[in-house]
């Protein structure tokens, strides 16, 4: 059994923790996982990392705490891992640099978003700009989901040539992420010719919220039949009071932070994505696999998830107009619904089979 220890900020419900989550899952029987959270606290979901086996570490880090990054280097040695593998992109540099000097063989770095997130300033540029040189020089592997994280964060640097640096894919296997085929419809009260437009995603500027409340307000104020669901963490702290004011609130729906995706999945009729960055998003990806309409920012991380045929489906982020129209297409024709379904396509190329497979070789 090979032991690693994966670090990330913290375990609340995203796009990295729940790739982590089911990649543990997935080999659970052939990897004892310990997962440090460098933010110092845990998360949301921490019942789930702890009933498929892995042991939870809140350790703070900071950007460079000198006692704190050599507490780590020894906790490194003293558990002597086989593979130490960060999933915070270039911001693994250090703790990988303390692997290394633990003497730790498989030093995995994993890009999981293609653009930063930190507000920009010339100190933390300049640091960023360092942490990103010393990544490779430490890391025996540079993984990322995407090509666009590579081209962005090592922009000039040839690194299709370079075995170190390896885009693997998100994968999601349908058997454990599809539990049924219940929606959430009774639920919320809506009604059965409800055209639901939905969305996934924690309240950030990168998942543009502003834009999909305001499609949302316009549309729902136009038409009395169309609803939107959205589900994520700080969402409704966000909106829900504009929402109300607007006298939206039976149109405008808020979920919070929900674990059954797949039945807030099924209560839609299309999935609106506009977002500015992602890594590979999984909530598009599982979306996909519903077989769910979708209009979606015509990022280059989204154009890597969804085939070229339908980059149709794809417009500017902050395009209310095009938004409106895609959406009010799906709603009124059903060849469109039954042409953009995915859902073979999607459970055949995010196979967790091969990606997981090629991460797992990696570490």
């Amino acid at each position: 059994m090979k032991k690693i220890a994966f670090l990330v900020a913290g375990v609340n419900a995203g796009g990295t923790e729940n790739y982590l989550l089911r990649v543990i899952k997935y080999y659970q029987k052939e990897i004892e996982a310990t997962v440090y959270c460098k933010s110092g606290k845990l998360g949301e979901m921490e019942n789930e990392f702890c009933e498929v086996g892995a042991r939870l570490k809140p350790f703070y880090l900071g950007y460079f705490n000198y006692a704190r990054y050599q507490a780590l280097k020894n906790e490194f040695k003293q558990e002597r891992y086989d593979a130490v593998c960060d999933l915070t992109g270039s911001f693994g540099a250090f703790p990988l640099l303390m692997a290394k000097k633990a003497g730790v063989k498989k030093r995995i770095a994993f890009f999981r978003n293609a653009g930063e997130k930190f507000q920009k300033t010339f100190l933390k540029t300049q640091y960023h700009q360092f942490i990103k040189k010393l990544l490779p020089k430490v890391s025996t592997s540079v993984l990322s989901n995407s090509k666009t994280a590579f081209n962005y964060f090592y922009k000039g640097v040839d690194w299709h040539t370079d075995s170190k640096f390896q885009v693997i894919y998100n994968g999601i296997e349908p058997g454990t992420f599809i539990k049924d085929d219940s929606n959430l419809r009774r639920e919320l009260d809506l009604d059965a010719d409800a055209f639901v437009v939905g969305h996934v995603g924690r309240y950030n500027e990168q998942k543009n919220h502003d834009t999909i409340i305001k499609v949302a307000i316009d549309l729902c104020k136009t038409y009395p039949d169309i609803c939107f669901v959205l589900c994520g963490k700080n969402v409704a702290q966000a909106y829900a009071a504009r929402i109300e004011k607007e006298g939206l609130s039976k149109q405008i729906l808020f979920l919070g932070v929900r674990r059954d995706i797949d039945r807030v999945l099924r209560t839609m009729d299309c999935f609106y994505f506009p977002s500015t960055i992602e890594g590979q998003p999984n909530a598009l990806i599982e979306a996909l696999i519903v077989g769910l309409p979708f209009v979606c920012s015509d990022i280059d991380p989204i154009k890597e998830t969804v085939p070229e045929a339908y980059h149709c489906q794809l417009i500017p982020a902050f395009d209310t107009e095009q938004a409106k129209e895609k959406i009010l297409k799906i709603k009124d024709n059903q060849n469109i619904k039954t042409e953009l379904n995915l859902s073979k396509w999607a459970k055949d190329y995010y196979n967790p089979e091969k990606w997981f497979q090629l991460f797992y070789n990696t570490l």
